[in-house]
């Protein structure tokens, strides 16, 4: 790993969850409710196992330079679909934090927009970063040109 998120820990795990909603919602409607989810996390799980998080919502390209499976198209899930990922210190700790009393009303008022249920993903963490600066971006072309690709 390599520090895109500061401190977190080597043995870390990240959940996933996939959000497809109703035809019934908006994404204005996911938002407000996910703010609520994810404040409540903030404040009762920073102490407790919480690193961070960030929810991101398909935005309805396709791309064709990296995708294998036939000729992109602008997905049908455009506004429809959004991933909430969250980074704990361990999955006893994210488990716990889902039995919470304040927690458990607002994940219930989440659930009621998606049209696919839920399932929570837990992933270990292989390899995060962040981009060079410009030197050290230039320093690595060089040395790939020097040694070798």
């Amino acid at each position: 790993m390599s520090g895109l998120i500061p401190d977190y820990p080597p043995s870390g795990v990240v959940t996933v969850n996939r959000v497809i909603l109703k035809d019934t919602y908006s994404m204005d409607d996911l938002q407000e409710r996910v703010a609520m989810l994810c404040e409540n996390v903030k404040t009762y799980h920073s102490e407790t196992g919480f690193v961070g998080g960030f929810v991101c919502k398909n935005m309805g390209m396709i791309s064709n330079e990296g995708s294998t499976s036939g000729q992109a198209v602008d997905s049908p899930l455009k506004d429809k679909e959004a991933l909430i990922v969250t980074f704990w210190e361990s999955f006893e700790e994210h488990e716990e934090s889902h039995k919470s009393d304040t927690f458990q009303p607002l994940f219930k008022a989440v659930l009621e927009l998606c049209e696919n249920g839920n399932e929570e993903i837990a992933y270990e963490m292989l390899w995060s970063g962040r981009q060079y600066s410009d030197d050290e971006a230039k320093a690595a072309q060089a040395m790939k040109e020097k040694y070798g690709r």
